[in-house]
């Protein structure tokens, strides 16, 4: 039997009608075919995986027949040893913007609002949009800066997160330590603050202040990290959060099963490792001086 199906283009599932107003993530244009290209749009890392990397992903590869590690224990263990917190405290995810769209959902809900500045990361009003909550924008100052003062005014009761993009995507700029802290101490403790520091591995501001040691002090802090730009595997997919073990505990509840593969596992810790981190630091130079 042939089923056959009557187009109707004015039909559509029934849907959550914030969802028709979101702009769609726009990746940067696919490379032409036979020619290499490093997206600068998307701040690719121009410099390839350390051999060190190739050879634990070629490893594991033989793997593939079997479940990734549900825990990522591995990986979840280098990331708490290498910024000296507990590993309750380390939440893997395959990707940070993955791990920003968990606290998202896990923290608002219909009616509250979750605050950014703008611009910042397009992402940032589609995941408030997907989670249900109101996106609360506020502009950046005249150096292209964060305008934390202004971001702190703007807090209500119905605020539940707020997200400072540091160093901030697309404009580079940084924000102070005393600025964060005057932030925190205008936010009730209930509300979160998620630090993102997807480019903090290329910070050389000495004012620009550590989001680890933040959340090692305040309990409303959630940082994401990830080893898509100074590590170069942005193929891989894998960010982590750092924040308190009750808040990385409401993340684990949430995301996906499995959703870190077999070869990001093995990848990223082979990036971590001392042996890794002369190399990883001579491209970083590089990268400084092609790019400034």
């Amino acid at each position: 039997m042939i089923w056959s199906y009557r187009k109707r283009s004015e039909v559509i599932v029934k849907h959550r009608a914030a969802i028709d107003g979101l702009v769609a993530y726009k990746p940067g244009r696919a490379p032409a075919a036979g020619r290499p290209q490093v997206k600068l749009s998307s701040n690719e890392m121009s410099f390839g995986p350390l051999p060190a990397v190739l050879d634990a992903i070629s490893r594991a590869a033989a793997t593939l027949n079997r479940y990734p590690d549900f825990h990522r224990v591995e990986l979840t263990e280098a990331l708490a040893r290498r910024h000296d917190v507990d590993p309750s405290q380390v939440v893997v995810d395959n990707g940070s913007g993955a791990l920003l769209q968990v606290l998202a959902s896990v923290i608002a809900s219909p009616g509250d609002e979750i605050l950014h500045a703008w611009r910042a990361f397009e992402s940032y009003p589609i995941v408030t949009a997907v989670s249900g909550a109101t996106g609360v924008t506020v502009p950046l100052d005249d150096r292209h800066t964060h305008d934390l003062a202004a971001m702190a005014a703007a807090v209500t009761d119905r605020t539940r997160m707020v997200i400072v993009c540091n160093p901030n995507s697309p404009t580079g700029t940084v924000v102070s330590r005393d600025g964060l802290d005057r932030l925190l101490d205008a936010l009730p403790e209930d509300v979160l603050l998620v630090l993102d520091e997807a480019y903090q591995d290329f910070v050389t501001d000495p004012g620009s202040p550590c989001g680890i040691d933040l959340a090692r002090e305040r309990p409303n802090v959630a940082v994401l990290r990830t080893f898509s730009k100074a590590y170069g595997l942005a193929g891989l997919r894998v960010g982590y959060c750092v924040t308190r073990p009750e808040t990385a505990e409401l993340i684990r509840k949430a995301i996906v099963g499995f959703s870190v593969s077999t070869l990001a596992q093995a990848g990223a810790p082979a990036a971590l490792a001392p042996e890794a981190a002369a190399a990883r630091e001579s491209k970083k130079r590089h990268f400084h001086r092609i790019y400034g």
